[in-house]
């Protein structure tokens, strides 16, 4: 979907991105980095606004110097501050932006209506844009943004500012739209929330460089096993036999321990151990890595870089 081959680009005599290489081929895919670390540059670099200082990137096979006019009529972009004409109606301004991006007038009124109804939006799409509630203004970006019906869509922080059920609609929306065939995203937030439930794979940045590219089912199932148990009867003997498993082992009171299974080591194991040793476990939580995990591993510079540069260049 987009290629990204040695991107570099400076703004101000300072230089934001350096030398990104990836093949982002996801159908959805979360772009995360701390606050300066470039989503925003990146975005932005690839509709056209900025221009690389040296390197490139491709969105579908174009490339984004060579071809701007072309790729803009078949992306749809929602930006994280409000860009609007205030004094225009909802439904007249989302028909500007559907003109904008290349439909003919009469088509772009019909798509207008249509795509407000959909977004929850159709009472209000007469009323000036202006006097619209933040979460209506929310539901407004994103109607503009996929108004014209494209093929890749980008979201800078689709949830800012919403109340927990005006989100909760913005993630069933966005899943939605993630599942149209043929349709691909790009969602930056600062939420991991958001990220967890809306994609499948993540671009995380850090001070301008690549930090991680990484399919999120694969990395959790990849990394190590946390288990939460509680135990009757466990004595010494046992907990040696846990650790002779290759287990690491904390012991607290009441039975209770947390251990990190290693990859060879399955859960089954522990409980033909405890049945070895009369030990009843009353408890077992199994967790994976979250997507907390993975981000803080990759801002402290922990992430395994031959992945990253494995995935990097198109593994996935």
């Amino acid at each position: 979907m987009i290629e990204l081959e040695n991107l570099s680009v400076q703004l101000g005599g300072r230089s934001i991105l350096s030398n990104l290489s990836a093949s982002l081929k996801g159908r959805a895919i979360g772009l995360l980095g701390s606050n300066g670390s470039g989503k925003s540059t990146l975005i932005n670099t690839l509709l056209g606004f900025y221009p690389p200082s040296s390197g490139t990137a491709r969105i579908f096979g174009k490339d984004i110097q060579a071809h701007t006019k072309e790729l803009r009529s078949i992306i749809g972009y929602m930006p994280e501050s409000d860009s609007f004409i205030s004094e225009m109606s909802g439904v007249a301004f989302v028909r500007y932006m559907a003109e904008i991006s290349g439909l003919p007038s009469n088509e772009a009124l019909e798509r207008a209506h249509e795509t407000f109804y959909y977004v929850g939006l159709g009472e209000v799409r007469y009323r000036k844009i202006g006097t619209y509630s933040l979460g209506m203004k929310q539901m407004a970006k994103l109607a503009q943004a996929i108004v014209h019906g494209p093929q890749l869509l980008f979201l800078d922080e689709p949830t800012n500012g919403l109340d927990p059920p005006a989100r909760q609609r913005m993630i069933k929306l966005i899943g939605e739209i993630r599942d149209t065939p043929g349709m691909h995203l790009i969602l930056s937030s600062h939420l991991l929330r958001d990220v967890e439930e809306c994609c499948e794979e993540a671009l995380i940045l850090r001070d301008g460089k690549v930090a991680a590219y990484c399919n999120l089912d694969e990395e959790r199932r990849s990394n190590r096993k946390f288990i939460e148990m509680e135990t009757v009867g466990a004595k010494e003997d046992f907990s040696q036999a846990i650790e002779q498993l290759g287990c690491e082992c904390a012991w607290f009171s009441n039975g209770r321990a947390k251990l990190v299974l290693p990859q060879d080591v399955e859960m089954r194991q522990l409980y033909s151990t405890a049945a070895q040793y009369s030990v009843q476990i009353r408890k077992m939580n199994y967790r994976r890595d979250s997507l907390e995990d993975i981000f803080l591993r990759a801002m402290d510079g922990k992430f395994p870089q031959e992945k990253t540069k494995a995935q990097s260049n198109g593994s996935l």
